[in-house]
């Protein structure tokens, strides 16, 4: 099975190791966000885009989510 974002090798996610870790820290980090900031999910997906110290693995998987329509 090939990443849903690159084509790599994937695991039952459909995510390869780089953006899996990346969707893993993505989902861990909104707990913070959401209690801190009252942040929707979309919104905080755009601001993860947005952010010019967002490393590409992250950015490429919130693309991927807001584009996908992932909750």
């Amino acid at each position: 099975m090939k990443c849903v974002i690159c084509n790599r090798e994937t695991d039952a996610k459909g995510y390869c190791e780089l953006h899996a870790k990346a969707y893993q820290n993505i989902n861990e980090r909104y707990v913070i966000w959401k209690e801190a900031l009252e942040t929707s999910w979309k919104e905080y997906l755009s601001e993860i885009v947005k952010n010019q110290l967002t490393g590409e693995w992250a950015r490429e998987v919130a693309k991927y989510l807001i584009d996908s329509g992932e909750k």
